[in-house]
């Protein structure tokens, strides 16, 4: 029975280090082009696939390559120390030496295990070390890029070139609500993408508007945390045109789930007019403030930037959610007193969930606001105003 008993508990330990080979090997044997023996193969291995990915920057491959290092080196150490305690398991029981050996201290042995370790971290720590004074080389990029972390959303502000904008989440409700089947980039596609070019140097840094946001893009090795108040910086050089996603990596609210990170890298050409094309939207959007607006001009607007900001907290239906986020339909301010309405907008509420919104543009902050006056039977219950481009401009003007 206990030969049985010592069997089993032998099978039962060589069992993890077969799924350690197999997850090695998964992650190591690029994807068969062809279904063949090899590919089924591969595909049965692939369950173990929980190694770290490849990156797309010399940084990440570096990064990549020292966590490959350090995990041979774990391989290697466990191999022998489980390969002694198997050994001793299997060759000193009982039954073989009924006589157990009796010995004290050995100093000699005692100095190899102290030596022998130190150096193992040493040669790991070298390399490490070499690495990280890369990744936190804190030098002005060709492209220096302003992260800021809001619930729920992004936004980009390039600093050399006067651009900013915010990057939302563009999946589809009903993809959300499981209306419709999930497409290929579900939770990771936005409105806009950050577009930088390819074989420069970008900076970002990273802050955070209200709560504790994470930036997190594997491909680049970069992962920093966006916390109010506080600049983190992180750089790249992506020598490969293409798409790259990643997502905030800090709970920071119902809707953290909806926070992707989608990256554009292009050639340089395509950059400068990308970087031109956004400078002209921006004219045209100043130009805007001037323009006479009607109220369904407003409100048509006014409904696109309410589903994109405001619909998380305050629901389609304008009635909030019960104790947290208050209702817009029949709100007194928003229906009676269009200057505290701006002044909300403009400067949040201090204590309350509600932040400022004042990194909108004077166009979206008047639809927005003319949106809610005018929705809901707010306009037939209060004074029915509309805000106006130049309202918000007005309240911009210095105070005197």
């Amino acid at each position: 029975m206990l030969d049985i008993l010592d069997t089993i508990l032998k099978i039962v330990g060589v069992v993890p280090w077969i799924v350690s080979i197999c997850s090695m090997i998964a992650a190591l044997t690029p994807t068969p082009l062809d279904d063949n023996l090899v590919g089924k193969a591969y595909k049965i291995i692939d369950w173990f696939a929980l190694n770290m990915t490849r990156g797309s920057t010399d940084i990440s491959n570096e990064v990549f390559e020292l966590h490959m290092l350090i995990f041979w080196i774990c391989v290697a150490i466990g191999a022998v120390v489980f390969g002694v305690m198997f050994y001793s398991m299997w060759a000193h029981t009982k039954k073989k030496n009924p006589v157990p050996a009796k010995f004290h201290e050995n100093h000699k042995l005692e100095i190899a295990w102290t030596i022998i370790p130190f150096l193992i971290l040493i040669a790991m720590a070298v390399p490490a070390s070499k690495t990280l004074v890369k990744i936190y080389d804190d030098t002005a990029g060709d492209i220096n890029i302003q992260v800021t972390g809001y619930q729920w959303k992004w936004q980009y502000q390039y600093l050399e070139d006067d651009i900013s904008f915010f990057a939302n989440l563009s999946t589809d409700l009903d993809e959300i609500y499981n209306l419709v089947p999930k497409g290929e980039n579900y939770l990771q596609e936005v409105d806009e993408m950050v577009v930088i070019p390819a074989g420069k140097k970008i900076r970002f840094l990273i802050t955070a508007n209200d709560v504790i946001h994470s930036w997190w893009l594997p491909a680049f090795a970069i992962k920093q945390d966006a916390i109010p108040g506080f600049v983190n910086t992180a750089w790249t050089i992506v020598e490969e045109p293409g798409i790259y996603r990643g997502r905030c990596t800090e709970l920071c609210g119902k809707n953290h789930g909806f926070m992707p990170i989608v990256v554009k890298v292009v050639e340089q050409d395509e950059y400068d007019e990308w970087v031109m094309n956004k400078r002209n939207e921006a004219m045209k959007l100043a130009e805007l403030t001037t323009k006479d607006w009607t109220a369904q001009e407003l409100v048509s607007r006014g409904q696109e930037i309410y589903d994109v900001n405001c619909v998380a907290c305050h629901q389609v239906s304008g009635q909030g959610i019960t104790g947290i986020f208050p209702a817009l339909a029949g709100s007194d301010i928003v229906m009676n007193d269009k200057e505290r309405n701006i002044e909300i907008l403009m400067e949040g509420v201090q204590g309350a969930a509600m932040n400022s919104f004042s990194y909108l543009s004077e166009v979206e902050l008047a639809s927005v606001i003319t949106y809610t006056r005018q929705s809901w039977g707010n306009a037939e219950k209060g004074d029915g105003e509309i805000v106006i481009p130049k309202d918000i401009v007005d309240y911009k003007e210095p105070k005197i």
